[in-house]
């Protein structure tokens, strides 16, 4: 009777020591089954030199591993001159092969310009900028730089590689929440941890300054949401910062409709 016994309590406890195995088995199982979000990556073309009034072709190839991106949200190239970043402006896309982005832009005067194509496309964002010189480049750059003093020159090169994007709201009505998004690179990397704020003056009221924090919610992407209480011209000022001293502003213009 007691050899019989033994005989069920051996049979009992290989039987649970068999099932938790078969749950650590199973854990480690759906852990190797997490799928591990690739990247996308774009390679951007932009010719070295350009002349002025000449239209440039600009393209963009968009990929997430081996596949080609068809469905990006948004492909949109901003184009400055050096040292005028605040006179940017933008030029839309076009998809004419899978994958590939393209648009033209044309250079008014000579100068050294910067491309930068900001790429939205399956939840995550990039935005590489490359150089052009267009006709002669930039006279006395040399010469200009040194005018402009010495602090000038050293808040430039705590700035290189360093890329802003705001994701400017559409459709903004007063008393409903706008969406603010921020997109910052360093190096092409997500620039992540820092400070970003928002300086917002409706119809140029400075004294009645709104400011809001927002939270990065991805690497290098921060989000927040803001509700307008008066319609007209409200600028947004984007300020940045993190603690290895970088600081950094850019301000947009967007309309507040009743």
């Amino acid at each position: 009777m007691k050899k019989k016994h033994m005989a069920l309590s051996t049979a009992l406890i290989a039987l649970l020591a068999s099932g938790c195995g078969q749950n650590n088995t199973d854990t480690n199982a759906n852990e190797k089954e997490e799928v591990v979000m690739v990247p996308i990556t774009v390679d951007l073309t932009v010719p070295e030199t350009g002349k002025a009034g000449e239209a440039v072709h600009l393209a963009a190839a968009v990929t997430q591993g081996d596949e080609k991106v068809t469905d990006a949200n948004e492909v949109e190239y901003e184009i400055w001159e050096d040292g005028k970043k605040e006179d940017s402006w933008k030029v839309k896309s076009d998809q004419k092969t899978d994958g590939v982005y393209e648009a033209e832009a044309e250079f008014e005067h000579d100068g050294i310009y910067h491309v930068q194509v900001h790429v939205t496309a399956r939840d995550m964002h990039t935005m590489p900028m490359k150089e052009i010189t267009v006709g002669a480049g930039a006279p006395d750059s040399k010469s200009n730089a040194q005018a402009e003093g010495e602090e000038s020159h050293e808040h430039h090169e705590a700035a290189v590689g360093f890329s802003m994007h705001f994701m400017e709201p559409e459709n903004v009505k007063v008393n409903e929440p706008a969406r603010m998004m921020v997109h910052l690179q360093q190096d092409e990397n997500p620039l992540e941890k820092a400070r970003v704020r928002l300086e917002i003056v409706v119809n140029d009221k400075k004294d009645k300054a709104q400011w809001i924090s927002l939270t990065e919610k991805k690497p290098g992407e921060y989000d927040g949401e803001l509700k307008f209480e008066t319609a007209g011209a409200a600028s947004v000022t984007v300020h940045v910062e993190n603690e290895e001293g970088l600081h950094e502003h850019e301000t947009h213009e967007i309309t507040v409709s009743e």
